[in-house]
C-alpha cells in the first residue's frame, strides 16, 4: 500500500528555510527534525532564494503581474468578440441551413461523419431523422389518372376552382374520388386558383423565407430584359407526371430557359434561373410567386448576387405572373395535351421542339403578331 503524499503550506515551507538559512543546524538534521527528505528541503531553499529579489521590488512585480493580467484581459476581450462574431455567422449559417428544401437537407447529411451523430446533424438542420429512411411510394394508377383530369380541368376549363370546385367536377367528371385527396393532388402537383381580388392562401409556402414585394403593379413594361418571370407547372406523362420550370421576358413573351425535374424543388428554378443569366445576361425584375422554391435562400441570393430587383405575386395571386401562366397554357393546349408521351425523353424532345417554335416561328397576337425571339432579339439589339 502506497504512503499518502504530504501536502505542506507555503507559510511551512518559509519557516523550514529561514531555520535552515540560519545555519544553526545541518540540512541533515533540519530534515529529520520535520520528518522531510533533504532533497525537498533543498529544493524548497532554491525556489526561495530565486525569488527573494520580490521583496525589495514589490512594485516591479506588481506592474509585471498587472501587465501580464492585461495582456490575459486584452485576449480575453479578443476571444469574446471572435466568439460572438463566430456564433452570429453560425446561427446565421444554422438559420438558412433550416430553410433548404427537404431534398437538400437529406443531402446534407453525411452518415461517415464522425465527429457529429447522424441525430445532432439532423437537429442542426431541422429535419427529422426518421425521413431519412422514408422512400416514396408509387403513385398509384389510378391517382395518376385523376391528376391528369385535374390539370386538364384547370388549364380548359377553370383556372379559378380550388379543390372544393374541382372535386365537383371531377365527380361530375365519374371520378370516385374524396374532396381531401383533391386537396392533397393539387397541392402535390404545384396547382393553385388564380383569385384576381380575393386573397386565400393556396402556394406551398415556407413560414420562415422572406417574402418580397411585389413590384409588377402599375409598372409599364416597354422593353426587353425590364421583367422575367419564373414559374412551375405540372406535366402528366405516362405512368407518372414531371415538373417543369420555365423563364419568360414579360416585353417579349421569349422563353429564356426552361427544365423538366421529377422534383419541384429548390434545385430545378435554380439551374433554370443560371441558365437564363448566362445565355441572356439580367433582367431589371425577376417576379415569381410565394412558393417555398423561390423564396428559399439559395434563389433569392442568385438574385441579390446579379443585383435582380425579387417580386413576388401576392398571396394567392397567380394572376399577378400571367405571362408565364399563358405561355404554360398554350404549351398545354398545342403540345402536351396533343401527345401521351411514353418517356421522359420523348417530353424532353416535344416541349424543346414547341418552345423553339414558339420563340422563333409562332405569331403572338400581344406582340401586334410578331414572333417572340424577333422581339427579344430587336430590343437587346437596340439597348446595345
Amino acid at each position: 500500500m502506497s504512503r499518502k503524499r504530504r501536502q505542506y503550506s507555503a507559510e511551512f515551507k518559509t519557516k523550514i528555510v529561514l531555520e535552515l538559512l540560519s545555519a544553526e543546524q545541518t540540512v541533515a538534521q533540519v530534515a529529520s527534525k520535520y520528518e522531510i527528505t533533504a532533497k525537498s528541503l533543498t529544493d524548497w531553499k532554491k525556489q526561495f532564494l530565486s525569488n527573494a529579489s520580490l521583496a525589495f521590488d514589490v512594485g516591479g512585480a506588481t506592474k509585471a503581474y498587472k501587465e501580464e493580467i492585461e495582456e490575459l484581459k486584452e485576449e480575453n476581450d479578443a476571444l469574446a468578440k471572435k466568439l460572438g462574431k463566430t456564433t452570429i455567422e453560425r446561427d446565421w449559417a444554422v438559420g438558412k441551413l433550416k430553410s433548404l428544401d427537404l431534398s437538400n437537407k437529406k443531402d446534407l447529411v453525411d452518415s461517415k461523419l464522425s465527429t457529429i451523430s447522424m441525430t445532432r446533424q439532423c437537429e442542426l438542420i431541422d429535419m427529422n431523422r426518421s425521413t431519412l429512411y422514408y422512400e416514396p411510394k408509387p403513385i398509384q394508377e389510378g391517382d395518376i389518372k385523376v391528376m391528369k383530369r385535374i390539370d386538364e380541368i384547370y388549364t380548359e376549363i377553370s383556372s379559378t376552382y380550388g379543390y372544393r370546385f374541382m372535386h365537383r367536377q371531377l365527380l361530375e367528371d365519374g371520378f370516385a374520388v374524396g374532396v381531401n385527396k383533391v386537396n392533397r393532388l393539387m397541392n402535390q402537383m404545384g396547382i393553385q386558383a388564380i383569385f384576381p381580388r380575393k386573397r386565400r392562401l393556396t402556394s406551398l409556402k415556407n413560414q420562415q423565407h422572406k417574402i418580397y414585394p411585389y413590384l409588377l403593379r402599375d409598372l409599364e413594361i416597354s422593353k426587353t430584359d425590364q421583367v422575367w418571370s419564373g414559374d412551375i407547372t405540372y406535366i402528366p406523362i405516362k405512368g407518372g407526371h414531371m415538373y417543369l420550370a420555365a423563364i419568360i421576358d414579360w416585353h417579349s413573351r421569349s422563353i429564356l430557359s426552361w427544365k423538366l425535374s421529377s422534383m419541384m424543388d429548390t434545385a430545378l428554378v435554380t439551374d433554370v434561373l443560371k441558365d437564363a443569366i448566362e445565355q441572356y445576361g439580367t433582367p431589371e425584375i425577376f417576379n415569381t410567386d410565394q412558393g417555398s422554391q423561390y423564396t428559399s435562400f439559395e434563389h433569392t441570393q442568385l438574385l441579390k448576387q446579379n443585383s435582380i430587383k425579387i417580386s413576388m405575386n401576392g398571396k394567392g395571386r397567380s394572376i399577378d405572373n400571367i405571362a408565364i401562366e399563358r405561355f404554360f397554357r398554350t404549351l398545354k393546349y398545342d403540345e402536351i395535351y396533343l401527345n401521351e408521351y411514353a418517356s421522359i425523353s420523348d417530353l424532353r424532345k416535344g416541349i424543346d421542339r414547341y418552345i423553339n417554335f414558339y420563340n422563333f416561328d409562332r405569331f403572338h397576337s400581344a406582340l401586334g403578331y410578331e414572333k417572340p425571339m424577333n422581339v427579344y432579339l430587336r430590343g437587346v439589339k437596340k439597348s446595345a
